[in-house]
Parts: C-alpha cells; structure tokens; sequence
C-alpha cells in the first residue's frame, strides 16, 4: 500500500510500529474479566503486583509519601531527580551492590521508562540488541517501536536457564548496540553467577557494546546458598546501565519509581549520558512526591524483607510441589524473583493451552510465547507465587483437572 492509499481510509490510521507491540502478561486478563462479568470465579496468576495478593508499600514509603505531599512537593522535580534521591540511590549502589565508576543516576516512573529511555538514547532504526529468550516483553516492544531488531540469545533450561554465550556471541555484528541482561531473571528466576557475568562484559568491551543491566529483583533472592553479584561491580571499564526500583523490592508497583544507573569509562560514556538528560528534560520529571520515598526505602530498617522472602521461599515450594505431582508438567526451580517458568510437554500451542485452560478452569497464566520463547516439543507459562497458600493450592488442583481432562 503507498502512503497516499494508507492515508485515505476513512477512519484514524494508528501508526504502523504499533501492529506487532502487544503486551502478553495484561492481555491475558481482557477475557479473564468477560469471564468475571458473567459470574465465574478467577484466580489471577498472571501479574507480579505484590499489591494485588497479601502484600503492602513499606511503611517508611508510606510515610514518606504522606509528607511530601503535605509539605507541598507537588510540583515539578528537576528532570534527572531529586538530589536527595539520587544521592540515596547512588550511596547504595556503591556501599551495598558495589558498583564501581558511577557517572551519573536518574529516576524514572517506574524502571519501565527508565528502559525507554535509555533505548530511545542508544539506538536507530535498522540496529539490533541482544535480548534474552525467555526475556521480559516490554523490551521487545521498545525495540518494535523504535525499528529496531531483537536478537534473542538462549537461556538453556538444561543448566537452570543460564545464557548461552556461545549462542550470544554468534549474534554479533556491526549494527549490534547493547546486550540486555536481566539478573534474577524474568521470566525463569534464575541468578547468573560471577563467570557467566564477566564473559559477558568480556563480550561487550571487545564489541563495543552497552550492557542494559535489569536488576529489578536482586534483593530478592530466595536460598541461602544463591547470591546476587552486580554486574556493574566486576570491570571499571565495562558500559553499564543498570535499572532498578521500588515496585518489587519494596512493594510499590503503583507509585511508579524506577531509576537508572549509569556506570563505566566516563570519556566514552558522556555523550550517551548527555542524551539521556536530554530526553529526561524533555518529558519534565518522574513522579514529584513519590521521589522522596526512594531514601525513605534505600536507607530504612529494611525490616520487611525477612517476611517478605520466608512468604515467598513457602510459597514458590508449594507451587514446586504441585508441579511435580501433575503429569507433563516440570519447572526448573527459581532461586530469585517471584515467578516460575513452567513446562507443558506435548504441546505445541502455547497460546491456545492457556486460552483453554482460563475457559474451563478460571485460572490466568501466562503463555510462554509472550516472553518470546517458543519449543518445538513443549509449552510454557509463566505464574507469579505471590497469591496466598490456600489460592496457590486452588489454582494447582484446577490445572491438574485441566491437565487430567485434556491429556
């Protein structure tokens, strides 16, 4: 079609970079509700919104909140944060994740603009990044956006879903920007250890590349005997942006509080950082009050996290034990986040399973393609283990049934 024929429908014509941008992990919910309306009941394994189960904000946040507003905070924040808060921020990196060669930080609503940000900042139509494969979508759908091409290196479920950097190294080429890495994964839990860390910053550096480092869920690591290492902590001379937050750690989704960290050479990463301010001008600031909750969190008792972490290790060992009762089904175990990656042999349509499986048992899942990962043999999806015991007991059963019915 030329562009005076796709111009001259009768209707609004929506931005062709929007045709493939869809959001599995909140799509699955619009036939969840039409199921809701009629009556039926459903149980939501779908979002990892510690808010929506037993869970609250931390109290510090809380209160840090109700002063700023209060205190009149209200009004623009200056565009890259306030100092107050990235001083917090910065002080944590270096003293407890121990991240060196600190150029510069800033918030964002949420970690997600945060991402935005930085991609729009780093890439052009035409250039590609390595993302990993199962990954988060959000970065598939800002790369779609920005005309830019996804290139999934494998995590290989064989070794508890570590990258395959041999796989990762074939990606390259000259239009290659930046490798994503997300340590503790989303979708599979998995926590990289130090080797597979530095080989992949040995990757970048002899590339030139920029390592996008999520580390949403770093303190939220599950067994005594996993540790989470900073990526941005093991080479001066590696270009690191690392993302982080209050939604999961803290239990703010809502507030929508993220920040960026950017890490590295500093000559070779001006430029990139410059940019990066410029655009955060441009949209004028992140969430004015909610800001003066970062220092409230960073620098508090930290008291939650004991209870925070024995709920979740309960309840992702029910989730593990169920899984292992019910034929065809198989997990490797996640050692940090919230959710689990769960296998489904025999099935190739992944997509369908879960449609089928809301349809007849009311219980919301996620499919595996929408974290773009496919197998010929088997299907995914992925459960958050955030519900209550006696919810995650339910859900279980309704699968199993499912699962008895339709094998």
């Amino acid at each position: 079609m030329d562009k005076d024929s796709f111009y001259s429908q009768d209707y609004i014509t929506p931005a062709k970079a929007t045709e493939n941008i869809q959001y599995s992990i909140r799509e699955v919910t619009v036939r969840a509700r039409e199921l809701e309306r009629e009556g039926r009941d459903i149980l939501y394994l779908n979002i990892g919104d510690p808010n929506v189960y037993d869970f609250d904000l931390v109290e510090e946040a809380q209160q840090a909140a109700i002063w700023a507003i209060t205190h009149r905070k209200n009004g623009y924040a200056p565009s890259e944060g306030l100092p107050e808060a990235l001083e917090s921020i910065e002080r944590d990196a270096r003293n407890r994740q121990h991240i060196i060669n600190i150029i510069g930080s800033f918030t964002g609503n949420g970690a997600s603009e945060c991402i935005d940000l930085a991609f729009t900042a780093l890439v052009n139509p035409g250039d590609n990044v390595l993302l990993p494969s199962p990954t988060y979508p959000l970065y598939s759908m800002i790369l779609t956006r920005l005309g830019v091409e996804a290139r999934y290196y494998k995590l290989d479920e064989t070794k508890e879903w570590q990258p395959d950097l041999d796989h990762m190294a074939t990606l390259i080429d000259g239009r290659t920007r930046a490798i994503v890495v997300i340590n503790p994964n989303n979708p599979t839990g998995a926590i990289y250890p130090e080797t597979c860390l530095r080989r992949i910053i040995d990757l970048a550096k002899k590339n030139n590349l920029l390592i996008l480092n999520d580390e949403n869920y770093e303190r939220l690591v599950l067994d005594p005997e996993c540790h989470h290492i900073s990526l941005a902590s093991l080479d001066e001379d590696a270009c690191v942006l690392t993302f982080n937050g209050l939604s999961k750690s803290y239990l703010g989704p809502g507030i929508r509080i993220g920040w960026g960290i950017l890490s590295g050479p500093k000559a070779r990463l001006d430029s990139y950082y410059e940019t990066i301010c410029r655009l955060l001008r441009a949209r004028l600031c992140s969430s004015h009050p909610f800001q003066w909750t970062i220092r409230a969190c960073l620098e508090g008792s930290q008291s939650h996290f004991p209870e925070f972490l024995a709920k979740l290790c309960r309840r992702r060992d029910i989730c593990m034990q169920k899984i292992a009762q019910i034929p065809g089904l198989s997990c490797i175990i996640p050692h940090g986040s919230f959710y689990a990656f769960v296998r489904v042999e025999g099935i190739r349509d992944d997509k369908k399973w879960c449609r089928d499986l809301l349809d007849s048992k009311g219980v919301v899942v996620v499919p595996g393609s929408g974290f773009s990962y496919t197998c010929e043999d088997a299907a995914y999806f992925r459960i958050v283990f955030l519900p209550d015991e006696k919810t995650l007991s339910e859900a279980f059963e309704r699968i199993a049934e499912f699962v008895k019915e339709t094998s």
